[in-house]
């Protein structure tokens, strides 16, 4: 945990931005994988976290300003419980680490809650994303799954506090983002032709767990990098094959990195293979020279796609004025999702929040294929932390389906795109934090330009 004035000056912030009500934080339950006792890794409510620091399950919490009142509603570990876990603090001396002095049971916090309706205080509460959120909504308010209300002001409150990101929350990030750098050189390193896509993946968490950290999200390791989030692990690396590994780690307080490499399986790139390479490389490098405060993230988009478009024309793969493709979205063929999002707390950040709040600033996101993707595009500002990555990709099925309905016929050569269904794909991808005057990468420099990753695995 952060020291506790952190936690206390976050929730005075919270108040003021609010204003009226009662806000409910509910954190997260322990879930059984395959019986009860057989637990998925606990994680907590970003948010949960980010108020109240407290990593432990079976908590909720409530700030009711009207009353100007902080409360954690939980139970004491029972004996069978200490037994099973053995010794840790009370609740109280937990609580007293975020600045929170008034805890209370759990069998307390409906009776609370009635009293504030009865009082007309409105509740307050956010999306929910598990289905314990839900039946606890029934249980306290008598909200149906489904029917829930999620308050906008108090969306717009916590994603306009953490999209900023403090000093501390910095370093933090940044030890997710170095950690997630030794994963990749592990990856970059090792990858050879009749290896198994396990084997990769298993070496990248054991970088992990080797620092205490937890995976960021479920790594992607695979040879057929066209399919944008491959969690099968089971194919032999053969000769010819690009190998992409989407891998992060995280931090024991829960903040992430989020990096992407590409290597082909043998020691040097085909010509093929080289070409796309630097072609998604420049589309990368473009990107981020435009990072910078008052730049629309949109705007960064499309720069990096036209770069694609361009490298595509002299590939003879695509024609016409790259920005009408990018316009007319014929870029997506070969670049179908968007160029980066938010990290924090959360390796897509608040992204139970909603994505319009969050990446777009409340307003309208787009509906055409590709650019709809786009998990941010609202003007950047100091202190947001985000990922720079566009990719190439191949999709066999996507490049039949377009042919076949003569799709952007005026800006894509299919009789050689067709040539290409069995490449793959290529995504690099990089942290960044904006700040006053440009942006600065987070983490450890991963080796990006070809002739340094084919100089790297000659050993």
């Amino acid at each position: 945990m952060f020291k506790k004035e952190t936690y206390i000056q976050r929730r005075e912030a919270l108040k003021k931005a609010v204003g009226t009500g009662l806000l409910l934080f509910m954190g997260n339950d322990e879930a059984g994988c395959n019986f009860e006792d057989n637990l998925y890794p606990y994680r907590q409510d970003s948010t949960f976290l980010y108020y109240f620091g407290l990593p432990y399950a079976g908590l909720m919490a409530v700030i009711d300003i009207d009353e100007n009142r902080e409360i954690i509603f939980g139970d004491e570990l029972t004996i069978d419980a200490i037994v099973w876990m053995g010794v840790q603090p009370t609740l109280h001396e937990k609580s007293e680490a975020a600045g929170i002095k008034d805890v209370r049971p759990s069998a307390e916090l409906k009776p609370y809650l009635e009293a504030a309706a009865r009082k007309g205080q409105p509740v307050r509460y956010l999306p929910t994303y598990r289905p314990e959120h839900r039946i606890k909504l029934l249980s306290l308010l008598g909200i149906m799954p489904g029917a829930e209300q999620p308050s906008v002001e108090f969306i717009k409150a916590v994603v306009n506090m953490r999209n900023y990101k403090s000093d501390e929350e910095i370093v933090e990030i940044e030890r997710a983002c170095n950690v997630t750098a030794d994963m990749h050189l592990r990856s970059l390193q090792m990858v050879r032709p009749g290896m198994r896509e396990c084997e990769v993946a298993a070496a990248v968490q054991e970088v992990a767990a080797a620092h205490n950290f937890m995976l960021s999200f479920p790594t992607i390791a695979t040879v057929h990098g066209e399919t944008l989030h491959n969690h099968d692990h089971s194919n032999v690396i053969r000769s010819g094959q690009l190998f992409l590994l989407d891998a992060g780690a995280e931090t024991e307080m829960g903040y992430a990195g989020d990096m992407s490499s590409t290597v082909p399986a043998d020691p040097k790139f085909t010509a093929r293979q080289k070409e796309m390479f630097e072609i998604q490389l420049a589309s990368h490098e473009t990107a981020v020279k435009a990072l910078r405060p008052g730049i629309r993230f949109e705007e960064v988009y499309d720069l990096s796609a036209e770069v694609i478009v361009e490298g595509m024309k002299s590939a003879g793969l695509m024609k016409g004025d790259a920005k009408e493709a990018v316009k007319a979205g014929a870029h997506a063929l070969f670049f179908p999702h968007g160029l980066g999002h938010m990290m924090g707390l959360d390796v897509h950040d608040m992204e139970n929040l909603g994505e319009a709040y969050v990446g777009y600033g409340d307003q309208p996101k787009s509906k055409q294929f590709g650019r709809k993707s786009l998990r941010l595009a609202r003007e950047l500002e100091p202190g947001f932390v985000l990922t720079i990555e566009p990719g190439i990709y191949f999709i066999p099925q996507l490049i039949d389906s377009w042919h076949a309905e003569k799709r952007f016929a005026d800006f894509i050569n299919y009789d050689k795109v067709i040539t290409y269904k069995d490449f793959g794909g290529i995504r690099n991808e990089e942290d960044y934090l904006i700040t006053a005057d440009g942006a600065r990468l987070l983490g450890k420099k991963i080796l990006r330009h070809a002739d340094a990753l084919e100089e790297l695995r000659k050993g």
